[in-house]
């Protein structure tokens, strides 16, 4: 048996990082249906776990000390991205998709839980394979999966895990048939012969076009300025999250039940709206996305390395049962609603095809849902700029809400 301490967890964590990227590169299904990188890795080691237990040997011992700091901080991010100009420049039908999604979340939770409830479950455990992980993707899943545990739901963090497969895989599968049905069905755009090619943007690409990157200079004048803003951004997380955990202890004391990072997500929403209006930071999005998506990596390997898989055992089919109702739910929604309130139109059908893919996966789904459609069909410019705006920023900060609102409804 290997003993890692706290710095040999990290250090052992970011190698099996890069073997999930390796393996994704390798693996073809996987990177076809945006698997996560950070899964990949992790659950090779919960796996050879598994294995290991099954002969009665135990593999490793982790020091988790540091994998709900990085959780903290990558939600951190989360509310830092929540910007209420940049929510401003996409205009009416960013809120209103907005608006839609968080309806959504609602309704998968209500789903989740009236379906657990028939099948003789835990309400919450419809709710953790409702948006906490359909929307939310594994690392709301792993987040929340301590209270779940705690509310009562066994294995709170394996279900989570695979729910959230289930979702991404799910959310790949269905989001271009969705939108291809939609755009033949109402004879919205003739295919082309032949396709053009067409630039997608990055979601670093609208950050950077829908906001104003601080033009900071280093204070010594030279050419460490990349530095002097990775340092800048990296207090301002930290005091956010330093702050966030007294408005946490706050809210402990008023019995409400909370996730950990919720308080640090407030603190930094307010932070970046201050800096839009006052300039007094200047902040950079960019960045903080970089040091949010370095935490969240690192978070996802280090809790999905030591989940304990056999925990499923008995529970597969209920959560199949609740997850295809989840598919269902989502599949209805691009195709009525979704699809009638933003417009009925060829730019209409692109994003509910969007919607697919973020509302059971991730952004990487959606984009990649809507590249397939613009491939065959022409470019959709106004989809590809709503779509991440909400799947990348705004849900997750208003899902973190609503599933805290679920858990001190069930719990």
């Amino acid at each position: 048996m290997l003993h890692l301490n706290l710095i040999d967890t990290v250090a052992f964590a970011g190698i099996i990082l890069f073997v999930g990227y390796g393996l994704c590169r390798w693996i073809k299904p996987l990177s076809r249906y945006n698997i996560p990188a950070p899964v990949v890795g992790g659950l090779l080691v919960a796996l050879a776990t598994l294995i290991a237990r099954n002969y009665g040997l135990t593999l490793f011992t982790f020091d988790t000390t540091l994998r709900d700091p990085l959780m903290i901080a990558f939600f951190t991010t989360i509310g830092f991205g929540a910007s209420l100009r940049l929510l401003k420049v996409g205009g009416p039908q960013v809120l209103l998709f907005f608006i839609i999604a968080t309806v959504a979340v609602i309704f998968q939770n209500i789903l989740g839980a009236g379906l657990a409830v028939l099948l003789g479950l835990k309400p919450l455990f419809g709710v953790l394979a409702g948006s906490v992980t359909m929307t939310g993707g594994p690392a709301t899943g792993l987040a929340f999966a301590p209270l779940f545990e705690k509310a009562g739901v066994t294995g709170a963090a394996t279900i989570a895990v695979a729910a959230a497969m289930f979702g991404i895989i799910s959310g790949g599968l269905v989001g271009g048939p969705v939108g291809t049905f939609l755009i033949e069905r109402h004879k919205l755009r003739k295919p082309a012969a032949k396709p053009r090619d067409i630039s997608v943007p990055t979601t670093e690409d609208i950050v950077e076009a829908a906001t104003l990157e601080p033009k900071t200079a280093s204070p010594s004048g030279g050419g460490d300025k990349e530095a002097y803003i990775l340092l800048k951004n990296t207090v301002v997380l930290l005091v956010a999250m330093w702050i966030g955990s007294w408005l946490s202890q706050g809210f402990a004391a008023l019995h409400f039940t909370l996730p950990a990072y919720i308080g640090a997500m407030f603190v930094a929403a307010i932070i970046r709206n201050l800096d839009d209006l006052t300039g007094l930071i200047g902040l950079s999005q960019k960045t903080m996305d970089n040091l949010g998506h370095v935490s969240l990596s690192l978070f996802l390997v280090i809790a999905l390395m030591t989940l304990k898989l056999w925990e499923l055992a008995g529970l597969v089919l209920p959560l199949v049962i609740v997850l295809l109702g989840q598919v269902i739910l989502i599949v209805v929604l691009c195709l009525g609603p979704v699809f009638r309130l933003m417009g009925r139109d060829y730019e209409s059908a692109v994003m509910s095809s969007g919607f697919c893919g973020f509302m059971m996966g991730t952004t990487a789904n959606a984009m990649a849902n809507m590249k397939v459609l613009v491939d065959k069909f022409g470019r959709a410019p106004r989809a590809f700029l709503v779509v991440p705006m909400v799947g990348a920023f705004f849900i997750d900060f208003t899902n973190a809400l609503l599933i805290t609102v679920f858990l001190n409804i069930f719990g």
